[in-house]
């Protein structure tokens, strides 16, 4: 039962991977990558780690791969923001809250 489960979370992460992938070579703006990519990084990965977890079983390995896990959910949408506003700085796109 329990190499079931991490089939099937290891299949819908490498599905949301491979789709965040496809999505980088389809995209030719810098924002419509940093949309492909955030999937990838909140999702995908989070995915194969917890996979990689289930199939280690109780342990320390387990929560080592949890651990990533969740640093990965948390960190991804974090990082895809910091590089989508550099992005928009070395473009000189105006912020919302400028008053020009």
């Amino acid at each position: 039962m329990r190499h079931a489960c991490a089939l099937t979370l290891l299949t819908a992460g490498v599905g949301v991977l491979l789709f965040s992938a496809l999505a980088l070579l389809v995209l030719e703006r810098p924002y419509g990558r940093l949309h492909a990519l955030a999937p990838a990084a909140s999702v995908g990965v989070p995915l194969v780690a917890l996979a990689a977890a289930v199939e280690a079983g109780p342990g320390r390995a387990a929560l080592k791969l949890l651990f990533l896990a969740l640093l990965s959910a948390v960190g991804g949408p974090a990082t895809t923001t910091a590089v989508a506003r550099a992005q928009a700085r070395r473009a000189d796109v105006p912020r919302k809250d400028d008053a020009r």
